[in-house]
């Protein structure tokens, strides 16, 4: 890849690095407006039903304030400011107490020294009380931010994962293969995305190409991609002139491929392309290596959609998978070329599956990562997607029925 593509992806990137923490800073300090006014609010609630001038009485005061003020920011923070919708882990619980503990410290040393200091003006004490706390609460914000950011709530997608390094000497598979990125309107991404997966596999493997589907975007995702493939003749653009719709792209996608396997992940930067890795030795057993998403990274409607789908899967097709819909797919891409792929929305990963079975060919399931989305709108859950996904799935389960029957009668 060329030194003038690298300079555009970084260039990318160092925009989201920018905006990201700027927003994410925005969003703390209201969330913190609205902790302050919980955390005075339940101050001189106490100061008002059980009245006092000891300092010592009123740094309890503080503390039992300013951990009401903590759970209420807790809340907040973690599905809107650092925008985590997974599980509450033990682990997370530990690291908050720890960060409140520290932040009710450094609030009680602030408030001792404010009124320790303010006594000496002629103020009167609910003035100076108020004043005190309000310079404690300034004082700790810093702790506050910089622990639930880098301890509590750390970006998911800079973590280091547990994943075998991308070191040619550790790991050469002898196949071939496909990449498929399906891509609609992902200009934000698209340029890191790519460039994580041509490093990522030029340490694993010596034959490959990268196919991107440009679904009819209408920013510069289609331009972004033309231009690394300009430099690197590995990466395949294919533009469709309007968007079709995910299933379509997939099958351009397919028929698009030249290599022994075929792999396939959404553009979107929610998956890790290191976690392909495990797949390789499994490859050689299963006619496929399907992906489940282990802590899905969607909004609660999203992952409420995708239960009920995959229990309608199940009870019309008999298909037992954790998690139907994960875009993150190794295939033999023999089967694409003996298949015949017929559903065009969200329906396609129903289909693929319940064919990869028809033909004999078997399957297995690893846990991958699926990273919070930085950029770029998920389009999964709009209304005249799922509306398509349910007319094709009764459409076609009547028809594959019916030939299931023809077969067993010749």
């Amino acid at each position: 890849m060329s030194i003038s593509s690298r300079i555009e992806i970084q260039s990318i990137s160092v925009k989201q690095h920018l905006v990201s923490p700027l927003l994410q800073l925005l969003r703390f300090c209201i969330v913190g407006g609205l902790n302050t006014f919980v955390d005075v609010l339940v101050f001189n609630l106490l100061i008002l039903g059980l009245p006092t001038q000891d300092n010592g009485l009123l740094v309890i005061y503080n503390s039992l304030a300013y951990l009401v003020g903590a759970v209420n920011s807790f809340c907040w923070n973690k599905l809107w400011t650092f925008q985590q919708r997974s599980s509450v882990t033990n682990g997370q619980l530990a690291r908050f107490a720890l960060v409140t503990s520290l932040g009710i410290l450094c609030n009680d040393a602030f408030l001792w020294l404010a009124t320790t200091l303010l006594t000496s003006f002629s103020l009167t004490s609910f003035l100076w009380v108020n004043v005190a706390k309000v310079c404690a609460i300034a004082g700790s914000v810093a702790i506050s931010y910089l622990g639930m950011r880098f301890s509590v709530f750390p970006k998911t997608y800079e973590v280091e994962m547990s994943l075998p390094p991308s070191n040619p000497h550790l790991f050469i598979s002898p196949r071939s293969l496909s990449v498929i990125l399906p891509a609609y309107n992902e200009e934000a991404l698209i340029g890191q995305t790519l460039c994580t997966v041509m490093a990522a596999l030029s340490s694993w493997m010596h034959d490959f190409e990268v196919i991107v589907v440009n679904d009819g975007s209408k920013d510069r995702t289609a331009d972004i991609v033309a231009h690394l493939a300009a430099y690197d003749r590995r990466i395949r653009l294919v533009n469709h002139p309007v968007n079709q719709g995910y299933g379509t792209a997939l099958v351009t996608g397919f028929k698009s491929v030249t290599k022994e396997l075929a792999f396939f992940m959404d553009a979107d930067g929610q998956f890790d392309i290191r976690d392909l890795v495990r797949f390789f030795p499994l490859i050689d057993e299963y006619g496929a290596v399907l992906g489940y998403r282990r802590e899905r990274q969607d909004t609660w409607m999203r992952k409420l959609s995708a239960w009920g789908w995959k229990q309608l899967v199940r009870f019309i097709f008999g298909i037992q998978v954790r998690d139907i819909d994960c875009a993150f797919k190794l295939f033999r891409a023999e089967f694409f070329r003996t298949q015949r792929l017929e559903t065009r929305g969200a329906m396609i990963n129903v289909e693929i599956i319940y064919k990869l079975a028809r033909a004999g060919y078997t399957y297995t399931e690893v846990d991958v990562h699926h990273l919070p989305r930085r950029a770029g709108k998920a389009t999964g859950a709009q209304p005249a997607v799922i509306l398509r996904a349910i007319r094709e799935l009764f459409l076609y389960a009547e028809k594959w029925r019916h030939e299931e029957q023809q077969t067993l009668y010749i």
